[in-house]
This record gives structure tokens, sequence and C-alpha cells, in this order.
């Protein structure tokens, strides 16, 4: 059973005008999945909001209250660097993060063994203490905490193929032991990591401009597969960025959409063998919106089995 989830108010966060991180991105990839008639074959959930403390499983206590602070009455703010907000944007991000806690709660029940959230804002830069790059909130990583506190997982995996660096689930990893987190990236490209992991549960796969596919696999098939394989996870969440497509504006890599295809089967795998198929998988990154929804479509199709 596989499980879709999703909410309209994820839609209400504005970046400003000609932002590549819009609204829209939401909209073509569920187009998408009806134009290939695939939207019906799986359930639909619209997610609920996050709360104060769930949100401060990863984040400071005071980072909402310092957020909302900044809301503007109308209109749009920059905050920092690649930081937006207008007045629904912690709406937003609370439905983004919780559509993360439902899918873990999802698979942990039983019920379903895949899980896509389809939302936004993303969040794989979010610090402790700040929201970086697009982000507001680290979706997948209060997803990691929420399923080691509520539920008392012990091995919980972050996989992430984004273009750029999780720099904030790695902050995260720094903290939680629990935690395995292995990234591939572009470097070098924001957020600047350093490409070497300095920590026995994070796995850094830096990857030279204008790799390809082939390279790509190689270096999962090498390194971070086998390392996952390893860590034995009983819980794999996946940073599912789609901007290493050769299309997207925001990145240097020339991956194509079956890259993503091969590498969602390949995490499957791993996920059957070890923790009886339960993946959820979170949106991040994609900006060219055509290779953002063929790439999220090849994706789920991938992910659900629905070939």
């Amino acid at each position: 059973m596989n499980l879709y989830i999703s909410n309209s108010t994820c839609l209400l966060h504005d970046n400003g005008f000609a932002h590549p991180e819009m609204a829209e991105r939401l909209n073509r990839i569920q187009d998408q999945l009806i134009c290939a008639q695939l939207f019906d074959w799986f359930h639909h959930h619209e997610s609920r909001a996050a709360s104060d403390e769930e949100i401060a499983l990863v984040h400071h206590p005071k980072l909402v209250e310092q957020l909302e602070s900044y809301l503007p009455k109308k209109g749009v703010v920059e905050i920092g660097e690649d930081v937006h907000l207008c007045p629904d944007s912690i709406l937003a991000a609370r439905h983004a993060v919780g559509a993360v806690l439902d899918g873990v709660d999802a698979v942990h029940g039983g019920k379903f063994k895949r899980v896509f959230c389809n939302v936004r804002p993303p969040g794989h830069h979010a610090e402790y203490d700040e929201p970086q790059g697009f982000c507001l909130f680290n979706n997948v990583a209060i997803g990691a905490a929420y399923a080691i506190e509520k539920y008392g997982y012990e091995k919980v995996a972050i996989v992430d193929f984004d273009v750029h660096h999780g720099n904030g689930t790695e902050s995260y990893a720094r903290r939680q032991p629990k935690l395995w987190f292995a990234s591939s990236f572009e470097y070098p490209l924001y957020p600047f990591t350093e490409p070497k992991s300095d920590i026995e549960n994070m796995v850094k796969i830096p990857l030279e401009k204008y790799s390809k596919g082939e390279v790509f696999q190689l270096a999962w098939s090498e390194i971070g597969l086998p390392a996952l394989a390893n860590f034995q996870p009983e819980l794999i969440l996946i940073s599912a960025g789609f901007d290493g497509h050769a299309l997207d504006p925001l990145g240097n890599l020339l991956l194509h959409e079956s890259d993503f295809v091969w590498i969602t089967a390949e995490i499957g795998k791993i996920a059957d063998e070890y923790c009886d198929g339960k993946i959820v998988s979170v949106l991040e990154g994609g900006y060219d919106l055509g290779a953002l929804s063929v790439s999220a479509r090849e994706h789920i199709r991938t992910l659900f089995g629905l070939d």
C-alpha cells in the first residue's frame, strides 16, 4: 500500500516574483501524475500542521516564535540570504513538516510501506537555529527525530540526492547518533560544505561539475548504497531533490530522470531487505518545472512499484 501526502496550504508560501522555488512546483508534479494515469493508483492524504514541540525536536525552541515575528502583514520580505517570508509561510512550512510526520505514522503503523510527500518549502538546508537556502524547517530531519523520539527507532537513515548538500540535515546527524545520513551533491556548490565526512554516521559523495549519470550511479554503487546496507536501517527517509537533472538552472550535474529511477529502485531493494520496505520520500529541490515533474513522476512510479 502506497500513500501520497500533500496539502494545498503548502502552495501559499511565496518567495517573490520569478523565484525558482515556487508553488507551481507542486502543481506540476501532481499534474504529471494525473496525465500519466498514476494518480488514482495510490492513497491520498492531506497533511496536518506540525506543532511547535514537534519542530523543536530538531530546531531551537524559539525558532518558530522568531520567524513568526518576521512575518509581514502582506507581500514578501527577505530575512536572510535565499530566505523569504510571506504572511502564510510558517503555516505552509508547518504542513510540510506535518506531511513527513504523517508519513512516519503511516509506515510505522504498517498500513502503508511507501510514502511520497509533495510539499514545500523544502527543508534540508535549515539549521538548528536558522532557516537557510529556501528552507524554513528541516522537514526530513524532523521526521527522523519524530521516529526516534515517538516510536523508539534505533536506526533511521536519510538518503539525500539533491544537487545541494543537506547541511541542516548534517547538523542534526552530528547531534543524533541514531541517524545515518548519506548525501551526494555537486562540489563546489552552495552550501559549500566540506566534501569529506568526519563522523561515522555520515557519508558524503561529492560530484564534480558536469558529472553524468554514470558517475552518479557508480559513486552510489561503490560508496553510498553499501554503507546504507551495512547500517541495516529500520526506516529510510529520502530527501528527494531533482535539481541534479541536466535541465535544472541551479546546478551543473547532467543527470536524467532515469538516474532517479535507478537510485530509487536501489534504495527500495535495501528497504525491502532490512526495514520491511518502509520508505518516506520528501520533495526537496528541482527548479526546471518540466524536468522536475517528469523526474518526480518517475521517482514516485518506481517508489510505489507502478511499472
